[in-house]
């Protein structure tokens, strides 16, 4: 993210109406971007990070595995960042595939049709409740193994059940608890970790 001096002076409010956490200095750079994108500070609770996520975020990042994305507003948020850095691929379940298929939403069967493709990918839910809930299934059906999930989908129903089936997964997660999330949320998280992953990793090549 190209930084100028209003971000600057935004970050600093942020930071001084957040004051202490108990986040690691990699999670906080993720929480105060998700607040800054959304002016919403309610995320500093809601943010959550599974074991040694970052650390698979960033090793996923600068081995430029494939990044799978829910819908084209995610895709557009994450480019420039992406294409500016590690070049990773990237590819959006709402447009692999043009019908659904067995009553799935066409993003679910993108996401199935994408995941079987890349099934070490990292992948983006920040928007659609069924695209992560076809990830949730693939992975406990042994036939994927992503190495991240960020899901942020807003939703009122079995969203919660979907993101526990994750945490129970033991798959490195990043995830919104509760009924709040969006498209803008997920693309702050991803923009934050390319960034931080090409702090430790962009020299390397």
């Amino acid at each position: 993210m190209e930084w100028h001096v209003t971000d600057a002076q935004s970050l600093a409010i942020i930071d001084r109406e957040i004051g202490e956490h108990v986040f690691s200095p990699a999670e906080y750079e993720i929480v105060r971007r998700v607040i800054y994108a959304t002016a919403d500070f309610e995320y500093k609770s809601l943010l959550h990070f599974s074991e040694r996520a970052l650390q698979a975020a960033a090793a996923a990042l600068a081995a430029r595995s494939t990044i799978i994305v829910d819908v084209p507003m995610v895709q557009v948020g994450i480019s420039n960042d992406i294409q500016n850095t590690f070049a990773n691929q990237v590819f959006c379940s709402f447009d692999a595939a043009t019908t659904p298929q067995d009553r799935k939403t066409r993003v679910a069967w993108g996401t199935e049709m994408l995941a079987k493709r890349y099934p070490e990918g990292i992948f983006v839910v920040g928007q659609a409740q069924t695209a992560l809930s076809m990830l949730v299934e693939l992975i406990e059906a042994e036939e994927i193994k992503p190495a991240l999930i960020i899901a942020t989908p807003p939703g009122f129903v079995n969203v919660e059940t979907a993101k526990e089936r994750l945490r129970d997964s033991l798959i490195p997660n990043i995830i919104i608890e509760g009924r709040k999330g969006n498209a803008v949320v997920a693309s702050a998280v991803v923009d934050g970790l390319i960034d931080l992953a090409w702090q430790a990793y962009g020299q390397e090549g």
